[in-house]
């Protein structure tokens, strides 16, 4: 009887891990058994896998593992069949010579008759070139040993720099590995599976806290017992953190995954709150906000109106009865930090952003592309050509740009990269600057922008599409192209910035009016500001195509629409600040009776063009016009057309749409009766014409045979 799928757990429990390196490990353990258990059929693509990281342990959790992987089928070529069967179709000496290496020598000797059963002998391939080949079944492997080996493979792929070499207690035997291994547990839902890795046997014991645990070992109970233990330690540290944080009357940051990596760490929770200097609160909270997140793992306490203030929350690992050493010593800790922070502030607003610009041109931007210096002169370009199209300052747009990358050139940037745009912002309202021009330095970075309704600074605007448009035609063009899961250069997140703003200039414009830029022509300005021969060819035409699939991607997986209406309107490039509205305009077709109809004779209309080796005429002769139906479909669409190219020349496309509705009728009749590949020539190209017109009307809005079932 076969056992059923269950979930497993496995836990390698190790000495304190480099606290840098455990994020990486962790997902790298866990990825890599999952990947070696379904490589041996006893996981599928929908198992779901949880990495555990811990300083003194790492785990997976994998749903719906086999206890035995599936037999499956493998077939070996063995030889030519000239070569297996002789004159007579008998098998030969080689034939059978090779059956019998391979245990299966019984089948030469039924042949022809060896053709049924788990293993078989068949002949496959045509004429000269057919060949003997033999089917066998190969067993599933045993969790067990699909589990050990699966195991053994990804302790050898961590990602670890540097191993170390120490002795087992058998005092012969030794091991190498990132830190000494001290546990493992393997459990198949309540069942231990019994392998072994590193010298250590599985079993179903973990350890608990290495000084403050009730108990120095704990049984776990099944697979599923510990990541429910993790989650109720989350719990607890999320509750600990809410209580204190109300006792100060204030609030802890929100941050999910500072939460998450915290949870990992300490393994029993204890939050404390800790003071530093409010002196220190005139630097940029956001640069005391990350030297705590970043380097320390506290937790920044937000006032009502979520200023920072001067308290922050630890979350110790340990209970003392007195935590006042606690928390002085990390009071301690974090006080040079925010002393070096103040410090490069400080140091950083004794020089204006204007005066760092011409050190940009000793930064290296990218081999192939310049200096930030020549980086920063295609920004300004790019700026100042976008600037009266969104309805921008050309000045302060120019401006901008001008300045944007300057504060990589000062020491509070160079010791967190993460603030670069930020800080520029800082000291561009420390230098004076104007406040569109600040805001733009300091929002160049921001990536979705989802809470925002509509564009209020264009000049920050004119900086963001012109950085996007330069970084995605100069990458691409010079072979940085995002391939597979790798996306070095984030070209990916970078083209639905860009599409965001687009959405967003749109959403700032009067009611009617259209937001005056195309992506190609953006696109190609942005192509034009580098050297002759710097980018491939077809560049403009590869990231257009690549912004607009980003788009269709990003939109399909939304619950407002589907895979059908945004592939129609997508079909037809249409500007993207006009692709929402024309998603709204086809979801509203979509409720019509006649929307079906139409979208299928609108298919079959395009496949009767494409297969048409002639090219129609540009206008239908109405004299020519034989058949009624025709003669019908002709009329309705005269009457029909000019008012959907009205109501689609105003922008009001759910309205186009709507107009087509009246067509299907005389559509159906007309393929019902009429012949189009008529035997007179003049009336085949002139009833190809009258459906070309019909084809052009219809799909305005979007192309709408990619609504046909």
């Amino acid at each position: 009887m076969s056992l059923p799928n269950r979930n497993l757990l496995v836990e390698l429990f190790v000495e304190e891990l480099p606290p840098k390196a455990l994020k990486r490990l962790g997902q790298a353990f866990a990825e890599g058994i999952a990947a070696g258990l379904r490589q041996r059929g006893l996981a599928s693509e929908t198992s779901a896998v949880i990495p555990f990281a811990t300083p003194r342990r790492l785990g997976v959790h994998v749903t719906d593992v086999a206890a035995v992987a599936p037999d499956s089928e493998v077939v070996e070529k063995l030889m030519a069949a000239n070569v297996a069967l002789d004159a007579d179709g008998k098998p030969t000496e080689a034939l059978r010579k090779r059956l019998a290496k391979v245990g299966r020598a019984t089948l030469a000797q039924r042949w022809p008759d060896a053709t049924d059963g788990p293993d078989k002998l068949y002949l496959a391939g045509e004429g000269k070139g057919q060949a003997m080949f033999l089917r066998t079944i190969a067993k599933g492997s045993a969790l067990q040993v699909g589990l050990e080996s699966a195991l053994e493979e990804a302790l050898a792929a961590l990602p670890i720099p540097k191993v170390m070499t120490y002795q087992l207690a058998d005092g012969w035997t030794n091991v190498r590995f990132v830190r000494p291994a001290h546990g493992l547990v393997a459990l198949h839902g309540a069942r231990v599976i019994p392998i072994a890795v590193l010298g250590i046997d599985a079993g179903r014991v973990t350890h608990g806290h290495r000084f403050e645990a009730a108990r120095a070992t704990i049984d776990l109970r099944d697979a599923d017992s510990y990541a429910a233990q993790l989650a109720v330690r989350r719990d607890a540290i999320r509750r600990q953190l809410l209580a204190a944080a109300a006792r100060e009357g204030l609030k802890p940051i929100d941050d999910e995954a500072l939460l998450d990596e915290v949870t990992a760490l300490v393994e029993r929770p204890n939050v404390l709150v800790c003071r530093f200097e409010r002196e220190f609160l005139e630097v940029p909270p956001e640069c005391l906000i990350l030297t705590m997140k970043a380097n320390q793992k506290y937790f920044p306490l937000l006032d009502g109106q979520g200023r920072l203030t001067d308290r922050f929350l630890v979350v110790s690992n340990i209970h003392p009865a007195d935590a006042r050493r606690v928390t002085e010593g990390n009071e301690r800790v974090v006080r040079p930090r925010l002393a070096d922070a103040k410090f490069f502030y400080d140091q950083d607003r004794r020089k204006p952003l204007a005066a760092r610009v011409p050190g940009l041109d000793q930064v290296v931007y990218h081999g192939k592309l310049g200096s930030q210096g020549v980086r920063v002169k295609r920004l300004r370009a790019i700026a100042r050509w976008l600037a009266p199209r969104i309805g921008a300052d050309v000045t302060q747009a120019d401006r901008a740009a001008e300045l944007a990358k300057a504060d990589l050139l000062t020491d509070m940037v160079g010791e967190f990269p993460e603030l670069q745009g930020i800080m520029g912002g800082y000291y561009a309202r420390h230098d004076g600057e104007p406040a569109a021009v600040a805001d733009a330095i300091a929002a160049q970075y921001v990536h979705r922008r989802d809470d925002a309704k509509t564009a209020t600074n264009p000049v920050a605007e004119a900086l963001v599409l012109a950085d996007r448009a330069e970084t995605l035609v100069g990458i691409w063009g010079i072979g940085g192209k995002p391939t597979g899961e790798k996306d070095p250069y984030a070209l990916r997140r970078h083209a639905l910035t860009l599409i965001r703003s687009f959405e967003l200039l749109q959403a700032a414009q009067p009611p009617g009016r259209a937001l005056g830029l195309q992506l190609r022509e953006l696109l190609a300005f942005a192509a034009s500001t580098f050297d002759a021969g710097v980018l491939a060819a077809d560049t403009v035409e590869q990231v257009e195509t690549f912004v607009y699939e980003r788009y269709a991607n990003q939109l399909a997986a939304q619950p407002a629409y589907d895979a059908p209406t945004v592939g129609a309107v997508l079909a037809q490039r249409p500007p993207l600040q006009e692709v929402l509205k024309r998603l709204e305009a086809v979801l509203d077709f979509r409720r019509l009776d006649e929307a079906a109809a139409l979208a299928a004779a609108n298919k079959r209309v395009g496949n009767i063009l494409k297969k048409s080796a002639e090219r129609p005429p540009v206008a239908v002769d109405a004299a020519l016009l034989r058949e009624k139906d025709e003669i019908a479909l002709h009329g309705a669409l005269a009457e029909v057309g000019p008012r959907a190219d009205a109501r689609f020349a105003s922008g009001d496309y759910a309205a186009s749409l709507k107009e087509l509705a009246a067509l299907r009728d005389p559509v159906d009749a007309f393929f019902d009766s009429v012949m189009v590949n008529a035997e007179d020539p003049a009336l085949r190209a002139n009833r190809l014409a009258l459906l070309a017109g019909l084809h052009a009307a219809m799909n305005r809005v979007a192309d709408l045979s990619k609504l046909a079932v």
